[in-house]
């Protein structure tokens, strides 16, 4: 695998920010970062995260085991849907 870069002061960096966005959604900031090396970072103003495996939900934080994108992002909408009061 080639080195994306190589600085002799920094050692090498070989892992890519796949995406990175914000949006601001009513009152709150909703913040998604995804990388190449599986690392990420869901979260939704100071109510929900979701970070390389753990999970907070106000303020309540538990393990989370990361299957696929696909679920990563469905947990996190149900994760944010409950903290508004939106599911029944």
């Amino acid at each position: 695998m080639q080195a994306i870069l190589a600085h002799p002061g920094y050692g090498m960096l070989s892992h890519m920010l796949l995406l990175s966005e914000k949006v601001l959604l009513g009152d709150a900031l909703l913040e998604i970062e995804l990388h190449d090396d599986l690392r990420y970072r869901l979260r939704y103003g100071g109510l929900v995260e979701h970070q390389n495996g753990r999970r907070r939900v106000r303020g309540r934080s538990t393990a989370y085991e990361f299957r696929s994108v696909e679920q990563l992002r469905y947990d996190f909408e149900r994760d944010v849907e409950a903290a508004l009061g939106r599911l029944g």
